[in-house]
Order: structure tokens, then sequence, then C-alpha cells
């Protein structure tokens, strides 16, 4: 079965692990074994896809000052094709449309798909409303897409902390829906009150419209460094002092990073219907610590336990 065919399949869950390209500078050869030592880890995963992410500096994301220098990455697209050959798995490539240029996003799109083989894509916008930036809006990038020579599968982001705060998040999941987005992607989930109550919404929108909802693919973590702990809360991760608390005095951080990992997607699915909205998990490690990236692996394993459950 195809990514797209799975992206739209309401009877299974979707299961994708992200990752982030090395930095600009990396030779071809370091890039394949970097890639390799990837495969490797997920071998005995079995994804679904593979998420390639686009960094950016985001400068004024947050008050939080950044705890990691930004270091520039390669082009996403070409680690994204490596692992693609490597692993023989679909690719979601990552793009900020809003850094580019907009008379070269046409021809972004057209090296994506001829030069790269890339057909599923996620759109994203600026880290603040605050700066002006040189490319498209996430709406000009969705029109241009639809309108393109190619037919790309895309998608979007959901943030669903803004959704406590301003109360439409949910809105905004069928308006880009009818921009052409098919599926949305969560930032990384570390609390379940606010994505409960978005998923509730959209649910309840949904059949008020007589729309089918789509994939919605909740982001998961591993955190077992006070470091990655900076990390997550300088990118917007919405991180209860209890649960911060309950992870560091443990006698292993990272293993109760997973089990409230775990304990927070069962949560969330107890509160949804399967056949009420589509969901999916995305598994990443957002620092380069071994400890992190094999717990990442773990971590993946066991969501995809409780998640295929939870369509049985």
């Amino acid at each position: 079965m195809e990514l797209k065919s799975k992206l739209l399949d309401t009877q299974r869950g979707l299961y994708l692990y992200g990752t982030t390209p090395p930095r600009q500078g990396t030779s071809t050869a370091k890039l394949y074994a970097i890639a390799e030592k990837l495969t490797a880890r997920l071998s005995s995963l079995k994804p679904d896809a593979i998420n390639v992410y686009d960094i950016q500096d985001e400068e004024g994301r947050t008050q939080i000052s950044r705890p990691f220098p930004f270091l520039p990455i390669i082009d996403s697209r070409k680690y994204a094709q490596i692992l693609h050959k490597l692993t023989g798995k679909e690719i979601i490539n990552y793009k900020c449309v809003v850094h580019q240029p907009k008379a070269d996003f046409p021809t972004w799109l057209d090296q994506s798909w001829q030069q790269f083989g890339l057909h599923y894509l996620t759109f994203v916008g600026g880290s603040t409303s605050k700066m002006t930036y040189p490319g498209l809006t996430l709406s000009q990038a969705a029109q241009v897409t639809n309108k393109h020579q190619y037919d790309f599968v895309f998608g979007g982001v959901t943030i669903a902390e803004r959704h406590l705060s301003k109360g439409n998040e949910h809105l905004k999941l069928i308006e880009k829906s009818r921009w052409g987005m098919q599926f949305f992607t969560s930032q990384v989930v570390y609390q379940p009150k606010a994505t409960i109550k978005l998923l509730q919404d959209y649910s309840q929108q949904c059949q008020k419209l007589n729309l089918s909802p789509v994939r919605i693919i909740l982001t998961f973590a591993p955190c077992g460094h006070p470091k990655t702990l900076n990390f997550l809360k300088w990118l917007g991760v919405n991180f209860p002092l209890e649960t911060e608390r309950e992870i560091f005095s443990a006698q292993s951080p990272l293993e109760k990073s997973m089990e409230v990992c775990c304990s927070t997607l069962r949560q969330i699915l107890e509160s949804v219907e399967p056949s009420k909205i589509p969901l999916g998990i995305n598994v990443e490690s957002v620092s380069i610590k071994k400890d992190e990236i094999d717990a990442s692996v773990e971590l993946f394993q066991k969501l995809q336990g409780i998640l295929a459950t939870f369509y049985t």
C-alpha cells in the first residue's frame, strides 16, 4: 500500500519517524554513513514513512534563549533522497515556505519531484507573526502546489497549545484542509490536555459541517537530559512542572520520559473515538545524544503498539 493510501485509510494508524538532516559541510561519504546508521536503527521498526525536517534559525520563536547554537543544515531533499534509497521508505519532506523568495518556489517544487523524487511534503510557516518574511504564506504555497504540474500530497503542522490560549486551532485545521492539506503533524506532546481538547473540538466541528477529518499525527520525543528539556521548551513544547519533576526525579529520567509519553498517548486515545478522527504517531529525537536516539527507537515500538491496539 502506498503512503497516500495509508494516509487516507481511516481503519489503521500511521507510523512515522522524524529526523534532522546533517549540518552544512558534511561530506557525501559522511552523509551516507549517518544515513546508514539511521537505516540500521529503523530496520526493525517498519515505519510507514520518514519525516525529514527543514530546520531554520527561527529567531523570535520564543522569549527563551536558544539552548543550542543554530547550525545550518544541508538541503533536506538531498538527505531525504539518500534515506529513501537506503531504506526504501517514502519520505515526507518538510519545507519552511516563508524563507524562500516567492518566485523560486515553483522551481523548488519541480526539483523536488524531478531531481529528488519527493512526492510528500509538509509546509511550515514563520516562527513568529512579528517578522516579515521574503517567501510565500502557507495559503499561497498551498495554492501554488495545487496548481503545479505534479500531484504532490502535502500537509501542515498543528500546535495544540495554541488551542488552549486562542480556541481556534480546530478551525485553522479545517481552513488549511480546504487549501489542500491532507494531514497535520503536531509539535512534541508532553501533556494530553491541549491535544484532547483540540481533537474533540476538531471532530465535533467536522461533524457539524459534514466534513471528513484528515489525519492528525502526534509527535513524541524522549527527554532524559536537562539540555534536551530546555530545547523542547524553546521549541514551544508545553512541559508541565509536575511532569518535569516526575521525569527528573526518577532514577532513569530517560525511561521515565518514555513512560510519560506512553501514558500521554493512552490518555489521548481514551478521549477520542477511532471512527471519528484518523490518528498517527511521529517519533523523533531532538538531540544528538546516543542514548536519546536509541530511546526514540524503543519509544516508537511502544507507541506503535499502543496506537495499533486503538484500531483493533
